[in-house]
């Protein structure tokens, strides 16, 4: 694959200009799947990645070899969107396949106590995919509700192996590592730890012939600020003697080297599952996919756009999103088609030849025609909300709405993607349609109420965040 630089991915961004890969109008081999064979799925989620952090999406600084090497061998969005700037809200529109809005867990942003989960009820990608004759996994961070309620074993997974919270300590997580329902006591460093797991759970698999769905999800590159070696072990237990649960916030650690590292072994963790599946002679029916949950906290690039987790402008909302799919995406492509975290549910499930529950109809959409050569992108209208700051958003074709802290805005995102004219008194038709249309969608969700959860991050947190609120803890106020 080329070597991407900030000049020929700035357009990409935006959708405007051709990219030094190939388009995936190209002619491309788009080989048939035999009838039959369903691939297996292996879908690997980072915690608050940057779109920017990956050096196949423009990252400077480092390289991130094997990530790369999904790219390489298949399909990069470069419309990709998260369902929400923080990650249980996330992960509940990812594994549901709707507006996370539509269920309590949803509205926790994210979910920071006992007080909502997902529902064993309600259909999951697992459970479907499971009813369907697949092997299912979790590997990795799970954040949708505790025990005894909730969990990935009650949601449509098999295995388990991971975190139920929202952060572990990467050393000192004894207290924090599950494996099923069980705590698990192993030491090692968490991002190894998930990586080891996964690779011995496609050597599992793939000694049957029923397809697998194996989701790792790692908690990197998300705080603490701790690399794999001497330094990590360090700032562990720096942490660990403030004998304070905020301390894992990391608000006086972390560097930018400190973050290269971070993401780097995960990076390296992928290139061992990618090898197992190399190994298993599997890769060919085998769909990778590499996204992340959100855009990217402090030490994350989200760059060529504003905004951080928890913000609606694009910086928070906008994440790398990779598809490899041998017998069916061509290699080194690239896709223009706006594409948001709920649409893998509809998709992947075609994929494996179910679909959604219809009482529970996907809000997203199946994207399989769009890998194809000569297909046209389609447009899109998505929305967001946000608690913290009364943020709300709309993307429309182009357009954006925008409102945070009581100032709205319109843009043009495609040609603007820092998001710096606002065009709302020029052009004021489409502004209105836009509120209306927010309206209409907000209408039609659950209602936040001030028992909800809001992370933010305040002036005093961060510098750049001068005026800024702070988190909204149940029984506050929204502001």
């Amino acid at each position: 694959m080329p070597q991407m630089t900030r000049r020929t991915l700035l357009a990409g961004a935006g959708g405007s200009l051709a990219l030094p890969v190939l388009d995936r109008r190209a002619a491309a081999d788009t080989r048939a799947v035999p009838a039959g064979r369903r691939p297996n799925i292996v879908f690997i989620l980072a915690d608050d990645l940057g779109y920017a952090d990956l050096s196949c999406y423009g990252r400077p600084d480092f390289e991130t070899p094997n990530i790369d090497r999904i790219a390489a061998g298949g399909l990069r969005f470069l419309q990709a969107y998260a369902n929400s700037a923080v990650c249980s809200a996330t992960r509940t529109a990812l594994i549901t396949g709707r507006y996370q809005d539509r269920l309590a867990i949803g509205l926790e942003e994210p979910l920071s106590a006992n007080v909502a989960g997902l529902p064993p009820s309600h259909p999951t990608l697992p459970s479907l995919l499971r009813a369907a004759g697949y092997r299912t996994a979790l590997v990795g961070k799970w954040h949708l509700g505790f025990l005894p309620d909730y969990g990935p074993l009650k949601s449509g997974y098999e295995h388990y192996y991971g975190i139920r919270g929202g952060a572990a300590d990467y050393v000192r997580h004894d207290q924090s590592l599950f494996n099923e329902d069980v705590q698990a006591h192993e030491a090692g460093y968490l991002t190894d730890l998930f990586g080891d797991h996964a690779v011995r759970l496609v050597a599992d698999f793939t000694t049957r012939p029923d397809p697998f769905l194996l989701s790792l999800h790692f908690t990197a590159p998300h705080w603490p600020w701790e690399a794999a070696g001497p330094e990590g072990e360090a700032e562990s237990a720096r942490l660990a003697a403030k004998h304070d649960p905020e301390a894992l916030g990391d608000f006086d650690g972390g560097d930018q080297n400190t973050y290269a590292a971070m993401v780097t072994r995960m990076d390296m963790q992928v290139g061992r599952v990618l090898d197992a599946l190399d190994r298993a002679g599997v890769a060919d029916d085998t769909i990778v996919i590499f996204t992340s949950d959100n855009g990217g906290e402090r030490f994350a690039d989200t760059w060529p756009f504003t905004g951080k987790k928890t913000d609606l402008l694009e910086g928070g909302l906008r994440i790398p999103a990779i598809l490899r799919w041998p017998r069916r995406v061509a290699p080194g492509s690239a896709s223009h088609q706006v594409m948001i975290s709920m649409d893998w549910l509809p998709t992947l499930a075609a994929a494996a030849g179910t679909g959604p529950d219809p009482a529970y109809p996907s809000d997203g959409i199946d994207l399989l025609d769009h890998l194809a050569p000569g297909v046209q992108d389609v447009p899109r209208t998505l929305y967001w909300r946000y608690l913290n700051k009364d943020q709300r958003a709309v993307r429309d074709g182009n357009w954006k709405y925008l409102a945070i802290m009581g100032n709205s805005f319109l843009f043009d995102v495609v040609a603007d993607p820092l998001e710096r004219a606002n065009l709302k008194e020029r052009d004021r038709d489409i502004y209105a349609r836009l509120v209306t249309q927010w309206q209409a969608w907000n209408a039609s969700m659950l209602p936040f109420s001030n028992s909800n959860y809001s992370y933010s991050l305040s002036g005093e947190d961060l510098a750049d965040h001068y005026g800024a609120p702070g988190t909204i803890k149940g029984g506050e106020p929204a502001r």
